[in-house]
Formats: C-alpha cells, structure tokens, sequence
C-alpha cells in the first residue's frame, strides 16, 4: 500500500466547489471530489494547528490536558507505529514553520525523513540586522504593520516576502509541491511508503502569486492587506473585499499546485494501487458573525467543519457523499488500518473505512475546542458551545504535561513554581505528568483569554440554521448534547477542574460504570 496525505492548513470547505462554493474556481478539488469520497460532516477536534496535528498524529484530543504544545514522550504517533510494525517508510514535506518552533518539538522527527521550506508567515528565516522599518511601515496596511522584533512580531513576514523571487522558484507551496513530485517520481515503483505533503497555504497572510489575483478586483486602493487582525475588526467594506479577495487567490494557488498531485495520479495510473487523503486542520472566519480569524471567535461551522476528501483503491467511492460524523483524530486509526497496523488502545478516534465503504456512522459526537476555551460538541444536528462563566475561569485550568513549552518559548520559572507530579493518565504509559496551574500574567497565557471574550453558552440547529445565526432554546437538546458533551470528556480522561470550570458534574470514579462512550 502507498498513501499521499495532503494537508492544507485554514482551508475553508464553503469556499470549495466540491461543498457548494461558487465565489472562485477550483476545478482541481473538483477533480479530486470525482475521485473520491468527499466527507460532508467532518470536524475538527482541538485547536488551532499545532493541537491540531497532534490529533492528527495520535488519534486524541489534547485541548483537555494543555494547550499549543509538542509531542509527548508517551505520545504514540502513526508515523513511528507504521514503522515499527509494517516496515512502511514516511516522508515529510512542508513549509510549516510551527513544525521548527519550540511548540512543535518532536513532530517531524517521526517521519522517516523530512523536507523543510522556509518563508511563511513569521518564519525567521532571513538575517537583516536593520531593517527598513519606514518603508515597510508605508508599504504594509496600519492593522498589520508590526514594527516590533519580540518573537511573536511580524517583521520575520515582510523580510520573507521580499525574499522569495518568482513564484516556481521561489513560493513555499511550489517548492513543497515540485519536492512532492520528485518524492513520487523517484518512488513510483516502490511500495509500502506514506508522503505526507503539508503547506501552509492558505493560511495567513494571503500572500499569493500575481496571477491568481488577477481575476479578483476590488475597489480597495492602498497599502498591502493580506494579513486580518483577529477578532471584531473595524474595516471598511472595500479592506474586506480586499482581505477576501487574497484569501480566495491562494486558495486558487492551492488548487492548482493540487491539480499537480492529482497529474501525477492520473499519469502513473496510481488511483489503482495508491489512498489519497486531502484535508486541513481548521478553518478561518472571514467577516461573518463579524469576526475575523479562528482563535478569539467562538468555533463557528466556517472554523470548525472542515472538508475531507478519501480515495481507497480497494474501496470504490470515486464521487460519492459521506454525511456520517467524523472528526481529525479519526484519521490516524484509519491510515494505521489502511497499513494493516494495529491501533493502540488509549486511541480515541475511530477508523474511516466503514464510512468511506458504506456511510456507517463510526460515533454519534464529536467533541471540539481549545484549551481555556468553550468545550464544543455536536451531533451532526446540533452544535453545542458550553462556555465557563467569565474569563476568571483561567484560575481552574491546568498543563498537564512533561514537555512545558509554549508556542515559541519556554515556560517562565512562575509557571514552574507551582508544579505537581501527578497521574499517571490512562494514557500516558505509566508516566506520571507535570500539574501546572496557568499563571495568568504569563507572556503566553494571553492566547488562552481569547477564547472567553464576548463569548456565551449557546445551542444552534444546524438543520434550519446552517449559519448559526439564530441561537436556540430548547432544554431537552441541550440536555442530551450537554451529556455527549461530558460523555466525550470523560472518554479523554478530562481531569476533574475541567468540569467544574464548566458547571458539570464529574463523571463516576473509575471502575463505576462506563463513562467514555460520548465521542465514539
């Protein structure tokens, strides 16, 4: 078995032509909705892109026990149990630079062997000791321009973007993607390998190639805008025009640079002997309910329903819908089965397979959200927001963790100062973890508070409301979804603050009666 797995990262399924969308062409996707089974109530699990990977890599939720964070040492990850196991070889590329930050140790290093192009976003790849802050002040928007050079700055972006050069030679998603090809070509006639292919695009900023662009005018006349500030955002009509029109040129980009892939499958008859998956790791408010961004918003359907496309060549659905719940930590179980490997016991998402074969519903709840946030759930139907009552919630969370980084820095001393050594948790292999309290005036724990801003409790039916514009009160709803809601968080072993941060009682102590079925 061969498998290419192809993620983008903030790819908006409403944008796609394969979901309905019709404000740019994507004919690529289009292809590869022709040839496989295209998922239509899948959903993300925790959040934003590094929890999400994790998912991803482990088969479970991690948003529960800490925030952004690395791979635990008691982490299984695929790339390694394909090895072990199935002899099978995995091979990385990607120009996603979280991956080489302190918040990403221990990812890339599972894979067989890796490919890393530099350049995106706040990447900081090139050296200039001064910088020419007046220019750059003139050329980039005021809402984006960031003259700082702490480590969450932007300056690292305006460097990047000049340094590029032409589009083939010199934008990540075209070197990722000519790297890709070169992987499969050289390849094609082995066996028992995994490529999986990430780009960043179209994550922020929307910084394509000109001719993309071309056919998106707008009325917006001034300094470049291609990077929303997240949350409630004061632009004008034009500056959103602005900001969606370069968001939906890279998706173009994207297509394209997929279409490459989908060539090489239809060139070298792979659709035959060769899985495809092609997904994301989130999605991204542009405007609607008046926010812009995915982490300070409450997970709305446009964050949190994402697309996924699977081939199977020995499971015919070239073309076919899938409307059975899924979520990102099912595809590790589902491409350790595609392998033949066995899945480890503490995994919490279930393989894909019967609903690529037949749309057999695999769980009747997905669980969703970031650390410090709201806890999500949803039946498919329904979509379910519990949120703590008032930001002092942040004073009943925890890390539980052995690998105290945060996304680019470690931890303070303050942040240490009060640690335990507890657990251990069912799935942590018989290792104790680090207990540690969230300090509220830590430089990182800002990115916690966000989720609580302007934020209530709320109950949407997705049937009659697929926007969710009109919250619902309807008691007995909320009663089940608040029970698959605590089902699913005892199923990951939620520790016990994370219940009453949310006014629910805690489950059963264990050996009392099952208590993890919510999320199956």
């Amino acid at each position: 078995m061969r498998l290419i797995y192809v993620l983008f990262d903030s790819l908006n399924r409403h944008v796609l032509g394969a979901y309905g969308g019709q404000v740019v062409p994507t004919p690529n996707f289009d292809r590869l909705a022709a040839r496989c089974a295209t998922f239509e109530t899948h959903y993300v699990g925790s959040l934003p892109c590094m929890p999400a990977r994790r998912d991803l890599m482990t088969g479970r939720l991690n948003f529960l026990h800490r925030a952004w964070g690395p791979l635990e040492p008691f982490d299984n990850a695929f790339p390694e149990i394909l090895r072990s196991e199935r002899g099978t070889y995995s091979h990385l590329i990607t120009d996603h630079y979280h991956y080489f930050e302190d918040g990403g140790v221990g990812f890339h290093g599972r894979y067989s062997s890796w490919e890393f192009f530099r350049g995106q976003e706040k990447d900081k790849w090139k050296g200039v000791v001064d910088l020419p802050i007046e220019r750059m002040r003139g050329t980039y928007h005021a809402s984006q321009f960031d003259g700082r050079t702490d480590p969450n700055a932007n300056m690292p972006y305006y460097v990047s973007r000049e340094a590029m050069g032409e589009e083939e030679a010199g934008y990540p998603i075209a070197l990722c993607t000519a790297s890709a090809l070169e992987f499969l070509d050289r390849n094609a006639q082995a066996d028992n390998w995994l490529l999986h292919l990430e780009c960043f695009d179209p994550h922020e900023p929307f910084f394509a190639a000109r001719r993309f662009r071309e056919g998106l005018p707008t009325n917006y006349r001034g300094p470049v805008l291609d990077w929303p500030r997240y949350g409630r955002a004061d632009y004008r009509p034009d500056e959103e025009a602005e900001l969606r029109a370069n968001y939906l040129a890279l998706v173009a980009m994207c297509d394209e640079y997929l279409g490459r892939v989908l060539d090489w499958m239809d060139g070298n008859a792979a659709w035959d002997d060769t899985a495809l998956i092609v997904s994301t790791d989130h999605g991204l408010l542009l405007g609607e309910h008046e926010y812009w961004g995915k982490n300070r918003p409450p997970f709305y359907e446009e964050v949190a329903r994402i697309p996924l496309f699977v081939h199977h060549p020995a499971i015919p659905a070239a073309g076919a819908r899938r409307r059975a719940l899924t979520q990102t930590m099912d595809l590790m179980p589902t491409i350790l089965e595609i392998f033949g490997a066995a899945v480890p016991p503490e995994v919490q998402g279930r393989s894909l397979l019967p609903v690529l074969r037949n749309d057999t519903p695999v769980r009747g709840a997905a669980l969703f959200g970031q650390f410090g946030g709201a806890v999500n759930v949803t039946d498919g139907r329904y979509a379910y927001m519990r949120y703590p009552e008032g930001v002092e919630a942040e004073t009943q969370l925890h890390h539980y963790t052995l690998m105290p980084l945060h996304m680019r820095t470690f931890f303070e001393p303050k942040e240490i100062a009060g640690a335990e050594l507890v657990g251990p948790f069912g799935f942590t292999k018989g290792m104790p973890v680090l207990k540690l309290p969230l300090v509220p005036d830590a430089a990182a724990n800002m990115l916690h508070r966000y989720p609580l801003l302007e934020a209530r409790t709320a109950l949407y039916d997705l049937s009659t409301d697929p926007g969710q514009l009109h919250p619902i009160a309807d008691q007995p709803v909320e009663t089940r979804l608040t029970g698959l809601l605590r089902d699913g968080m005892a199923g990951h072993e939620a520790p016990a603050e994370a219940y009453r941060r949310l006014g629910l009682p805690e489950p059963r102590p264990a050996g009392a009666g099952p208590h993890g079925g919510g999320d199956r």
